[in-house]
């Protein structure tokens, strides 16, 4: 067999193997490696490496190789999640930098940071006074986790004492001109409404590049065509100010008239519809 075969050969094999081992080993090595996985990784691709551009070695010896380099991080990981004294081995522990807005000098020099380092760690947390820091801790991975002082974080709306309606994540149901009909039964809605929805809009299924919609089957669009405009939803808004609306004429209609039963009847009604205004504005906002 010709040498340039057996190369991309030799190549499509390994590729395959390191694909599905990585896959194996889980989503986690492909997002912050600790020191274990990141040795484990690069010899991985070294084995790959070295038996694809290398003619003469014999593949199986590359995928035995492989195997252990694969199992053995696997077998480590398995025995991690049994033994805490083992996982802080392997994988490390946090540090922690700045406690109770105190700068810990000596687990910086321990980890080998400099003050520009930790100031640099700050500044991509958006940070950029230390003294505004009350605890931060560097993760094994090397990440810093920042907590800042009280008065430094953003205001919620738990701390203006606001009840907010409960949200659920958004659905994508339109992608590339095509409806998708499991994230449309998520939000118990069907292709029907959606139909609906988008004459509401005057545009067709084939024109919208992206569609979602959230829990209040609310249906929102980027068409393929970026000169035309959609409209935002606007049922929550009609629907708070037809309410108040309404509320407005039971006021009126009580001010207008004369007789007594009837006045009462328009002020009760009035107040009972201004209470279900308050209680379902949040949902509504």
């Amino acid at each position: 067999m010709p040498g340039w075969i057996t190369l991309i050969v030799k190549s499509l094999i390994l590729l395959v193997a390191l694909f599905f081992l990585t896959k194996w080993l889980g989503k986690k090595h492909l997002s912050h490696m600790n020191i274990f996985e990141y040795i484990s990784g690069v010899v991985l691709g070294g084995i790959v490496a070295i038996h694809t551009v290398t003619p003469e070695s014999n593949i199986i010896y590359g995928l035995i190789a492989m195997f252990i380099w694969f199992i053995i991080p696997f077998g480590v990981e398995l025995f991690s999640l049994k033994s805490k004294t083992f996982r802080n081995f392997t994988q490390g522990k946090s540090t922690v930098f700045i406690q109770d807005g105190k700068i810990m000098e000596d687990n910086l020099k321990k980890e080998g940071y400099s003050t520009d380092d930790l100031l640099e760690k700050l500044r991509d947390n958006n940070i950029f006074l230390a003294s505004d820091v009350e605890f931060a801790v560097l993760e094994p991975t090397g990440t810093l986790s920042v907590l800042p002082k009280r008065e430094n974080r953003p205001l919620t709306a738990k701390d203006l004492g606001l009840n907010l309606a409960p949200d659920k994540e958004p659905q994508t149901v339109i992608m590339d001109g095509k409806v998708l009909l499991e994230p449309l039964a998520n939000l118990n809605l069907n292709k029907n409404w959606l139909e609906t929805e988008l004459d509401k809009m005057n545009v067709s299924i084939e024109n919208v590049f992206l569609g979602q919609a959230d829990h209040d089957g609310q249906l929102y669009v980027d068409l393929y065509d970026d000169k035309l405009v959609v409209p935002e939803p606007s049922e929550k808004p009609l629907l708070l100010a037809t309410m108040k609306k309404c509320q407005a004429d039971l006021e009126l209609f009580a001010l207008a008239t004369e007789n007594v039963e009837s006045k009462e009847l328009y002020e009760r009604n009035s107040r009972k519809l201004q209470h279900a205004t308050e209680l379902i504005r949040p949902f509504l906002k």
